[in-house]
């Protein structure tokens, strides 16, 4: 019995998705560092700071990502604007 592994085959779309991630994650520990910010309420039902609502902006970007890849061949570049949409929405009105 031979093992293989089979790596993941990256798009464009998804690298730059994931590029986006880390580069925000570590501009907003940067910014809440030098300039920490207080709770407010939104659309969400929980009082969030930005970090709250861009972790929660990404982990449903994240199921809306495999919901797009499971149950349609539509293009990645259309997920990746609606996505991107979704989180900003999350980050200035959540």
């Amino acid at each position: 019995m031979e093992l293989t592994l089979e790596w993941m085959r990256w798009t464009v779309p998804t690298a730059i998705f994931c590029i986006t991630i880390i580069l925000t994650v570590i501009a907003m520990a940067v910014w809440q560092t030098v300039a920490p910010s207080m709770e407010r309420r939104g659309f969400l039902p929980i009082p969030t700071t930005p970090g709250d609502r861009f972790f929660i902006g990404i982990l449903t970007s994240v199921y809306i990502f495999f919901a797009w890849i499971g149950l349609t061949h539509f293009s990645l570049w259309i997920l990746l604007l609606i996505v991107v949409c979704w989180i900003l929405v999350v980050m200035f009105w959540g």
